[in-house]
Parts: C-alpha cells; structure tokens; sequence
C-alpha cells in the first residue's frame, strides 16, 4: 500500500487548493482517507487523486457542487451521460443569455423594443436601384410601429410613400390597449390616404403594408404589393395578399402561379392608397410568438428574390440588420433594377 499524503502534498497532485479539499470535506464530496486524533490532519490516499481532479474538471466547467457529488456517485459510463447532458443545458442557457444581451444592446440603442413578456429587434433599409434616379420606396421600424411603402413611380411616388409612412408615426406615442389595436391602426391608415390625396397634382399613390405592435397581439394593414412574411418554427409564410391584377387572374384560376411571376402586367395594381376613400387596406390580428421574425418588403425584394432564398436568409442565426443587408445584397445581386426596402423584426423573451 502506498504510503498516505499530506493535505498539502495532495493538494499539490490534484492542483487544487488546501481550503478546497476542506470545504470538500465538509460537503461529503471527498473525504480524507485518515483524520489523525491527536492533530486533525487529514491524509489522503494516492488513489483518491483520481476522484479529486474528476471534481476539480467538473468545477472548472462550472458544475454545482450538488450536481458533483451526485455525478461523482455514479459508475463512470453514467458520469459521461450526465456531464454531456449538463452541458447540453449550459449551452442552451448560454445561447439563450446571448438572444437577452443582444437585445439589451438594441433595446438601449433605440433599435429594440419591450412589450410585456415579450420583446423585438428591428431594423429597416430602403435602397434606390442600380438604374433609378430616384427611389420611392420607404421603409420605417420603431418600437411599436414597422412599415414599407412603394410610391407609384411617376406621379410623386416618392412623396406618396413618405407621407403614408409620416401619417402612421403618431402611432408610437399613442397609448393604445391591445382590444383597440386593429381600429386604431385602421385609423392611421385612413389619415395616411388622406395625406397622400393632399399632395399637389393629384396623381400620387403608395402601396403600404404595417404591422403594429401591443402586448404579444399585432395588428397587420395591407394595400398594394408590398408584402409581410413571417418565418415561424422554420415555416415561412406570407401573410399577405398582393392586389394586383395578375393575382386576381390566378385567384380565378386564369393563371398559373409559374405564369404569374413572367407576366408583363404583373406589376399591375388594382388597389393603393390614393386618397379616394374607396381604397380600402386588408386588415388583420395576429398573435406573436417568441421565435417568430417578421419580414415586411417591397416587390423589389420579393419579385427578384426566390422563396427559397428568403427563407434560407431569415432561417439563419444573424441579426435583424445582417438578415436585411443580405436580403438586399440577394435582390441586386439577382438584377433588380427597381428600389428596395424592408423591415426585418424578431420576437424575443423579455
């Protein structure tokens, strides 16, 4: 048998410290092999090392000192299950920690929001053509409040868009409960044709589509062909319905859907905001979920980019302004000649 060891001289071995090997003492993780009567020394057998470095690994991963004693208990195979399924639960913890930071980091930067339970990130871009000398497009996210709007090009498009998208602001500071949300955002889209009627020349008209936030309920305005997709347990759906006159030949069953993304009149609109009190915008509830993330976008993303390719781009790990800048990056790398934009918005905890 070999000779016993110091508490000293094992600490040393196991490269753990002396206060260590007490305190493991005291816990029933590891007890000396001998405590002398006369002295209290603790000695400790070579064959001890082994269980003493195991328990120093497992703190060094950052193992609780009941969840130790409870893996140093069990035959080795075991040990293994447990420390991998430990593990598997501090990497969870880990990355769910990182989706908090993250949006720590955007709520406190003005790019993030809280509501209740849950919470968004958000970011927005709008981009003119490679080809255009103007861009009609506008896109805006805030805490509560996501739009795009694409003027028709040739009658103020540009002011068109910018005036629907203004007249939805007041909606961020207005205290609104979540019963009230879809009438309230009805509202602002009625305040947003009337803008649009005003503008000199009376030929201005804007496609819109917004989502807008209370609680874990959204209310959801369409009108035109921008559109609003949402990615949800891998799922990606739109859940809006383009009006223009090339969907109304496919919904009567005239077209095919292969036939409808090469037609010449695909761009055709029989509904946008004018200021005629006529055009009225599809409106919707809808429920959020942790998980969920929301894109809305103008047909210069969504006629040049393939369904394939938005929901390999929104299924990825990056963030709402790394997801829209290659979404962008996709549309005109496939020729888009027209204007850009979109929101991207994710569904956090808070």
């Amino acid at each position: 048998m070999r000779p016993l060891l110091t508490i000293g001289a094992f600490a040393r071995a196991a490269r753990l410290s002396p206060k260590a090997l007490r305190l493991y003492d005291e816990l029933g993780l590891l007890r000396p092999a001998v405590v002398e009567d006369a002295s209290g020394y603790r000695l400790y057998a070579p064959e001890q090392l082994e269980q003493a470095r195991l328990i120093a690994w497992l703190r060094r991963l950052g193992m609780p000192l009941a969840e130790i004693r409870r893996v140093c208990e069990l035959p080795a195979a075991e040990q293994a299950a447990q420390i991998g399924a430990y593990w598997d639960r501090v990497l969870a913890e880990t990355a769910e920690r990182g989706r908090l930071a993250t949006f720590l980091v955007d709520y406190l930067s003005g790019r993030g929001s809280a509501m209740g339970t849950l919470g968004i990130r958000f970011a927005a871009r709008s981009e003119a053509g490679p080809v255009r000398d103007s861009n009609e497009d506008t896109a805006y996210a805030g805490p509560r409040l996501m739009a795009v709007a694409d003027g028709v090009r040739g009658g103020a498009g540009d002011l068109a868009s910018a005036a629907a998208v203004e007249a939805l602001k007041p909606l961020e500071t207005v205290p609104v409960p979540a019963e009230d949300l879809l009438g309230a955002l009805a509202e602002a889209v009625r305040d947003a044709g009337r803008a649009v009627g005003e503008i000199e020349g009376g030929e201005a008209a804007t496609t819109l589509t917004a989502l807008y936030w209370s609680g874990s309920r959204l209310a959801l305005a369409h009108i035109g062909d921008t559109r609003a997709y949402r990615l949800r347990d891998g799922m990606l759906s739109q859940i809006t319905a383009d009006h223009t006159y090339v969907r109304s030949l496919v919904e009567q069953g005239q077209l095919t859907e292969d036939e409808a993304v090469a037609h010449p009149q695909r761009s055709l609109l029989v509904r946008a905001l004018t200021g005629a009190e006529t055009a009225e915008p599809d409106l919707s509830l809808h429920e959020a979920a942790a998980g969920d993330r929301y894109l809305l976008c103008s047909d210069g993303l969504a006629a040049a980019v393939s369904a394939g390719d938005l929901w390999s781009v929104l299924s990825g790990p990056d963030d709402p302004r790394q997801v829209l800048d290659e979404l962008i990056a996709l549309a005109y790398a496939a020729g888009a000649d027209d204007n850009v934009a979109a929101v991207v918005a994710d569904v956090v905890p808070a």
